[in-house]
């Protein structure tokens, strides 16, 4: 594990004077051993009495014992107790041996304070009472329990927040047995590798998330440090279950406690846990249902650890039943605390417990649990911090309240344990909650990023020698300063009432950290820190423009190999060699000296390696165009990139470098519009070059980008490229070869197409590449047949496959849909293999699949059908679906002439029918297209019934072929509820039901196991004439009965027909618009609604129909918007000033923060959610620009005589001289701060 720095931002900071400088200091002396302390004393303990009679303490540090025996006095007045220690005082002030060691040494070369004599001290252990003490360093020792939660995922660690702003690390190796023997093995594997690092292969967020709990074992708090200096303490814990219940007995586990567990393995029903109790002899069962509705079971790795609630025990008690369901223990209110124990030893951080208050005071609260176990909160944990209530107004001595244990004291007599009564502690929550951020799901941090700078911050409460307690301005959100970090100098004191500090003053602040246990953030009010551009490595973006401070010159042999750049206070990046100028600098220190200020631009960020590279080219700082990742890029998109790689060789071009992983190659042949042979001699490492998107793949992070001008494309060349025919044969010179590909040039123009490998030959992988290695640049090719035009990149897709050349040249090969019938034999390529069968490619894109079924069986027990992409494939056709503009391929052998006929005609006794429904039918060719006759329901689902005709005969009753008008459904949301199984209804036969597509076909597409498609529609029961509805018949502005067969984000897909689907877009589908806010409810599948036809694309059987009434089914346009007109609209994007509303696909506008809401301190865009569909109303409408305002104020939307607290403006002439309004702050400047009164 690498190394950790961990510190207490609420423990006080000392500081050096200004004597004490780090070129003077002597290094720290070692420790000595006990057996030398009483001489080690004597040598080192100054004199009581030095010479010329000064005292041994400065003026300050009397100044400072004078005020502290002034408070000690005031307090001893009016408790009547002996003034306690400071809870935050971290003992770093004190001696390094202090506490209960007697032999306790002076720290070297520090000025010692007075001493009383041994015969008058009053030892710690002596004091009456209870004392109540926050967690610090030293009361954090080896051996402590504490209660954390996961607070950041490193590569290597996990870290864990603390109470009272620590922060402690736990190791990869101490978790659990199962993750440290993976690791063994892991390093088993690799103990070949010089450089193998077993733990790159666990990824430690599969096994924790932020904002878990979990108790933690303290290992050790020893301090990292270099040579000769003092280091920081760096806090080590474990998780491991043997380690965090190693107090526990099987005598001690009882219902309501909380115990931690490790996954052993994960079953069918649950998980098998590890408790590390007595050996293997108690094990615990989780069950699937009690790991947390945010959980996914399946995801579950062995060695997880999780804190978890004890709902029951086994009646041997080996077996322990288990809930990680936090919501669940959490929740007090149902009993899940202790209140009595059979011992004391399953009191353990994590577990709830009832405590009887005995004392109340200003810094925290005293208790008992079981009427013998001490327990105490400090500030923090009592709640008074972030509350900033008085505990003795919340809680009163006798008080019997509910508190979560979070830490022990091992070297405490009488046993005393901490405990917290903050709420998002006891219900077990990752964060604190409030009217801001009221869902698990959005954190303080989310809310209020760190290093978010708040103008003003309020002082609520002064801790006097430790800190502030700051409101960051959001309710129930507040912070704590730390008293090192208030000023960029030292603060000697701080007072409630008096000082720049005091409660009640405003300050400039930034946030710089939060801990997840305290709910506070860490808060500093230096002006350094507030004037710092970043204060981490997150907070620099990619493609940033900064400025910085030359901080060092990297030097090697042959010179300046790279600039250091200080960017702010511990945040560096580095200028690579080929960055440092759009030229070559042959004396960059010339240029660049230590200290000067420079300007760059954000490269790339590497957080976890905390590295910044940055570039100083101004080509690439004035660039508007930024590329920092693959997606969302458009072809024919142009930006500057840098080369930082030349192929000359085989696959000749230029690497280019963008921002972040952004890398793009550039062959040589769209180098230049001239011929280049060498590329080195054009090009050069770090040249910045503009180049043109040609051509990118997102998933294999891929890209080919060109340099030359997409203008020079001729009206000659045009005019080629149009003549050129699809399966026609043409000529020409290879003008390169990539890794997998022939880039040529066609004969008589200069056309650009390209041959893959692949398309070579008709045999194996190993026969086309051999074929490829014999072509050389060049070289003429013949016989090639054009495949397809990309018209938009103005490239040719070529292929000389013997298979397809000579369907081309005998005019068989396939360009369009219809060239193909039933029967017909093919030859194709593949495209793509799937589970469901392999797509097979033909000229002009045309494709088809070849269902896994229609391969040979000996293909179907090899990977991937032992088929490979691009390779020659013949088939027949099966089937032809024109009219979804698709087709099936078969590669299994046709049946002889006739024999089809035979089968049908003859009665065989497989054709034979037993126990038909009707009573009539003897065979099943008796069920033609339009055959009358009776079925049996078996099962009734959402959408369609099913029954059968006769044994093993099947069918079903789309319900879209139930009912022939909406007033016959009884239950518009469940039509087919009425219907029961083993009910006989009258049907009547369509056709066959093709499961893969969801349509029918006709009778003659049999199969050995048939589904009849039925129909039970009164009018085609009653008609012999089926009048089938197919796409061809429906026509816009008609109306029909349809039921929805699928939901999906944007819209609801329903059924016309079993062949006929449409979809109704979700602001289409009622005139209600709160019918809209649960489509799952109000329109669940199979729900019967009417519809009507908006708008049909018969080439891409497209239909589009409208749920609503009169006008408002017709398409929405702009035309048609006017003031006061109130719509449904659909929530597309929130930000902090505006939320975005959709009305149709081409009508978006803003909903502004004066139109949010009648009341403007409810404005609160943040409440609205991505595709909530909410009512809004016409706020403005701007013609020359056509632009248009929403409002969602109820008064608008709702009822205009609802009261508004805040009026409507609409322009200027609505205000008057002293009219008081409020107003939204929309910009700040040097000469005053702009308020935003209308959308205007």
């Amino acid at each position: 594990s690498p190394t950790r720095i961990a510190h207490s931002i609420m423990a006080p900071v000392k500081r050096k004077t200004a004597q004490q400088s780090e070129s003077t200091r002597p290094a720290k002396r070692q420790r000595p051993s006990t057996t030398e302390a009483s001489s080690a004393s004597l040598l080192h303990e100054e004199p009581s009495f030095p010479r010329g009679g000064a005292s041994v303490l400065t003026p300050l540090e009397q100044k400072q014992i004078q005020i502290q025996a002034k408070n000690d006095v005031l307090f001893e007045q009016e408790t009547g107790r002996k003034a306690p220690k400071n809870e935050f005082v971290d003992e770093e002030d004190e001696p390094e041996n202090s506490g209960d060691n007697e032999t306790a040494l002076p720290k070297a070369n520090k000025k010692s304070k007075p001493r009383s004599k041994p015969s008058t001290a009053r030892p710690e252990a002596k004091e009456k009472g209870v004392r109540i003490e926050g967690l610090s360093y030293k009361r954090l020792v080896p051996g402590s329990m504490v209660l954390g939660q996961v607070s950041q995922i490193n590569r290597y660690d996990v870290a864990l927040s603390l109470p009272n702003n620590l922060t402690g690390y736990l190791p990869v190796t101490s978790v659990s047995d199962s993750l440290t023997a993976k690791l063994e093995r892991l390093a088993d594997d690799n103990k070949e590798s010089d450089d193998g690092t077993p733990e790159q292969d666990i990824d430690l967020e599969r096994y924790f998330f932020v904002g878990q709990y979990l108790r933690a074992y303290v290992v050790s708090t020893e301090r990292e440090s270099s040579a000769g200096t003092k280091g920081k303490r760096h806090i080590e814990l474990s998780v491991h279950p043997k380690q965090a219940n190693s107090s526990l007995k099987k005598t001690d586990l009882v219902v309501n406690s909380m115990i931690q567990a490790s996954v052993r393995s994960v079953e069918d029903h649950g998980l098998i846990m590890e408790l590390g109790i007595e050996g293997d002899a108690v094990r615990g069962f989780m069950s699937s249902k009690e790991v947390g509705k945010n959980t996914d079971v399946s995801r579950i790795q062995k060695g997880a650890v999780f804190l978890c609630l004890i709902t029951g025990l086994g009646s041997n008690g080996n077996v322990v039943k288990l809930s990680a369901d936090m919501e669940k223990a959490g929740n007090l209110k149902k009993g899940n605390f202790l209140s009595d124990s059979p011992t004391i030893d399953c009191f353990l951080p994590g577990t709830a417990v009832e405590i009887l208050l005995s004392e109340i005071t200003k810094s925290g609260v005293i208790g008992k649990a079981m009427g013998v176990l001490d327990m105490t909160a400090d500030l923090i944990q009592s709640g008074a911090a972030a509350s900033g209530k008085a505990l003795d107004a919340k809680y009163h001595a006798g008080d019997k309240i509910k508190g979560r244990i979070i830490c022990t004291f091992p070297d405490v007599e009488p046993r005393k344990l901490g405990f917290s009564l903050l709420e998002h502690v006891t219900s077990l929550k990752s964060h604190p909650t409030s009217s801001k951020f009221n869902s698990e799901s959005t954190s303080p941090t989310n809310l209020l990023p760190l290093s978010t700078t708040i103008p003003e911050a309020r002082v609520a409460r002064v801790e006097p020698g430790v800190g502030l307690l700051v409101d960051l301005g959001i309710k129930g959100t507040r912070g704590f300063v730390h008293i090192s970090r208030i000023a960029d100098g030292r603060i000697d004191n701080l007072a409630q009432d008096t000082g720049p500090y005091k409660a009640g003053t405003v300050h400039k602040a930034r946030l710089i950290g939060y801990n997840y246990m305290d709910g506070l953030f860490i808060v500093s009010l230096e002006p350094k820190v507030i004037a710092q551009p970043f204060l981490s490595i997150d907070d620099v973006q990619v493609g940033q423009i900064v400025k910085g401070t030359v901080e060092k010159l990297l030097l090697k042999e042959s010179g300046i190999s790279g600039i250091i750049i200080s960017l702010a206070e511990g945040i560096t990046g580095l200028v690579p060699e080929i960055h440092f100028s759009d030229i070559h600098l042959q004396h960059p220190e010339r240029k660049f000296k230590e200290g000067a200020t420079v300007t760059a631009r954000v490269l790339s960020t590497s957080p976890a390696e905390r590295q910044l590279r940055l570039t100083l080219k101004k080509t690439l700082l004035n660039a508007d165009e930024v590329w920092k990742s693959y997606d969302g890029l458009e072809i024919g998109a142009e930006a500057p990139g840098t080369i930082i790689k030349i192929i000359s060789s085989h696959g000749a071009g230029a690497v280019v470098q963008f921002y972040g992983p952004v890398r793009g190659f550039l062959p040589v042949s769209e180098m230049s519009e001239a011929y280049i042979e060498d590329p080195k001699t054009h090009f050069r490492l770090g040249q910045v070059v503009k180049v043109r998107l040609v051509s990118v793949n997102p998933a294999e992070k891929r890209m080919i980008v060109s340099c030359r001008d997409p203008s020079i494309f001729g009206a000659m060349q045009q005019e080629q490229l149009d003549s050129l025919v699809v399966g026609s044969t043409v000529s020409g010179t290879v003008s390169e070869k990539t890794n997998d590909e022939i880039i040529l040039e066609l004969a008589g123009s200069k056309l650009k197409a390209f041959l893959h490998f692949e398309h070579l030959t008709d045999g194996s992988a190993q026969k086309s590449s051999a074929a490829a290695k014999k072509i050389r640049v060049d070289q003429d090719m013949r016989d090639l047949v054009v495949l397809n035009k990309g018209m938009g990149k103005r490239l040719l897709q070529l292929t000389c496959k013997p298979s397809l050349v000579k369907a081309a040249q005998s005019e068989k090969l396939v360009r369009h849909l219809g060239d193909l019938h039933e029967g017909l034999e093919v030859d194709g390529f593949v495209n793509n293999t799937t589970s469901a069968g392999v797509f097979v490619e033909f000229a002009n894109g045309v494709s088809g699949l070849l269902p896994k079924s229609q391969l040979p069986e000996e293909a179907l027990l090899v990977p991937n059908y032992g088929i490979r992409k691009h390779q020659s494939i013949s088939a027949r056709i099966l089937t032809v679906d024109h009219a979804q503009s698709r087709f099936s391929l078969t590669m299994k052998p046709s049946l002889p002439s006739g024999a089809a006929k035979t089968e049908n005609a003859s009665s065989t006794p497989e054709g034979s029918l037993s126990h038909p429904i009707d009573g009539n039918s003897t065979h099943i060719n008796d069920f033609n297209v339009g055959k009358l006759t009776e079925a049996r329901i078996t099962s009734v689902k959402e959408t369609q019934l099913n029954v059968h005709l006769a044994d093993g005969i099947q069918g079903r009753i789309d319900v879209s072929e139930v009912f022939d008008r909406l007033e016959d459904v009884k239950d518009r949301k469940h039509p087919l509820k009425q219907f029961h199984p083993k009910e006989v209804v009258p049907v009547r036969v369509l056709g066959m039901h093709d499961s893969r597509n969801h349509r029918f076909l006709p009778i003659t597409h049999r199969s050995k196991a048939p589904v009849f498609e039925l129909t039970a529609k009164p009018s085609s029961l009653a008609s012999t004439d089926l009048d089938i509805l197919t796409l061809e018949k429906v026509s816009v502005d008609s109306t029909h009965l349809v039921h929805v067969n699928n939901i999906a984000e944007d819209c609801v897909w329903v059924n016309l027909s079993p062949n006929v689907r449409g979809r109704i877009k979700i602001l289409d589908l009622s005139d209600d618009v709160s019918l809209l806010k649960d489509l799952g409810k109000n329109f669940p599948v199979g729900s019967a609604l009417k519809a009507k036809v908006v708008s049909i694309d018969m080439a891409n059987s497209h239909l589009d129909l409208s749920g609503r009434s009169g006008d408002f089914a017709k398409p929405l346009t702009f035309s048609d918007l006017s003031v006061g007109m109130v719509l449904p609209g659909r929530v597309t994007r929130v930000s902090e000033r505006h939320i975005m509303v959709q009305l149709t696909d081409s009508l978006a506008g803003p909903v502004n923060l004066v139109d949010l809401a009648d009341d403007y301190s409810t404005a609160n865009p943040t409440t609205y959610e991505k595709n909530q569909i909410i009512r809004v109303c016409i706020r403005g409408v701007d013609v020359p620009n056509k632009r248009f305002y929403l409002s969602t104020r109820p008064s608008k939307t709702l009822s205009s005589s609802l009261p508004a607290e805040d009026r409507e403006i609409n322009g200027v002439s609505d205000l008057k001289v002293n009219d008081v309004v409020r107003g939204f702050v929309k910009n700040v400047a040097d000469n005053g701060i702009f308020v935003s009164l209308a959308f205007n």
